[in-house]
């Protein structure tokens, strides 16, 4: 178990940009197309056969072939105003049955890539995930963010169309991340490290399906590209955005009509107030589900 580094450049101060999967893809199909569009180079891996079961194996006339295990890479990039790393991790490490990291398969993986991160001097991250709201499909995505130092929040309350996820009505102050996007905001502090998580809102009634929500990623592409100084081209990202809607909004019309009117209300208001009742109940939200995984399961070559 360990690092592979195909190369050590010199770089100047980078800035780590790091993803895996997670709900509605959000963070890593904004992190993948900022990597390929800023052209970075492979650097390196982590070795994933301490951390996964393999995919898929190939025998071939009796005799064991190949391992296929998730990717864990590290990528460069020089720009004018600033170095930049990547690190994409096609899973998230378990020590249970949880979809998400947890364990210490978790904290050693989120300490290889800061091994990374530190070797090269970089001292500052960005993660990226969803963030499920009590949103319309048909609303712009906010982006919710969460910094691991006080004094980056006046940084963070700059961008625009984001909100700190401590200041999200009914919340308390308080708030929770969900697998490695999260974890490496905590072990990062402990390294001296500052992160920023940001997170692409997804509808709460889509955010238990297998299906991409790019709507949300080019809400934390968007932040990205003014945080980094990077301009973005948004065409790939529009593109996916459009073959998205209308994929959910061919769904949307086969929900019973019901179903469609309780959804409807969301597109009136962003949060509920506290004292005052949400939108839409918890009752609600279970059938709505259900419903909506009823459709899914009769879409022909749906996994």
């Amino acid at each position: 178990m360990g690092l592979r580094l195909y190369k050590e450049p010199r770089l100047d101060n980078p800035v780590l940009i790091a993803c895996w999967p997670g709900i509605g893809n959000i963070g890593i199909i904004a992190v993948d197309i900022l990597r390929r569009m800023v052209g970075a180079e492979d650097l390196g891996e982590i070795e994933s056969w301490d951390f996964f079961y393999p995919r898929r194996v190939l025998i071939r006339d009796g005799e064991l072939k190949e391992l296929e295990f998730p990717s864990n890479k590290f990528y460069f990039k020089r720009t004018e105003k600033m170095d930049l790393l990547f690190f994409i991790g096609e899973e998230q490490p378990t020590d249970g049955t949880k979809a998400y990291a947890e364990g210490t398969k978790a904290y050693r993986m989120a300490n290889l890539v800061l091994d990374v991160a530190l070797k090269f001097g970089c001292r500052k991250v960005y993660t990226s995930g969803a963030a499920v709201a009590p949103i319309h499909h048909t609303a712009r995505s906010r982006v919710w963010i969460v910094p691991n130092r006080e004094d980056l929040i006046d940084e963070v309350k700059s961008y625009e169309n984001t909100v700190l996820m401590s200041d999200i009505e009914g919340r308390d102050g308080q708030g929770n991340i969900t697998g490695l996007n999260g974890l490496l905001l905590g072990v990062a502090k402990k390294r001296g490290l500052e992160a920023i998580c940001v997170m692409g809102e997804i509808p709460i009634y889509l955010h238990g399906f297998p299906i991409p929500y790019p709507k949300g990623s080019k809400a934390v592409l968007e932040v990205l590209s003014t945080a980094l100084g990077i301009e973005v081209q948004m065409d790939e990202i529009n593109a996916l955005v459009q073959q998205s809607e209308r994929e959910i909004e061919s769904v949307y019309e086969r929900l019973p009509s019901e179903i469609r009117e309780q959804l409807d209300k969301l597109k009136y208001v962003a949060y509920a107030r506290p004292n005052e009742p949400e939108p839409i109940t918890e009752e609600d939200k279970k059938r709505i589900l259900q419903e909506i995984d009823r459709l899914f399961k009769k879409e022909p070559g749906r996994d």
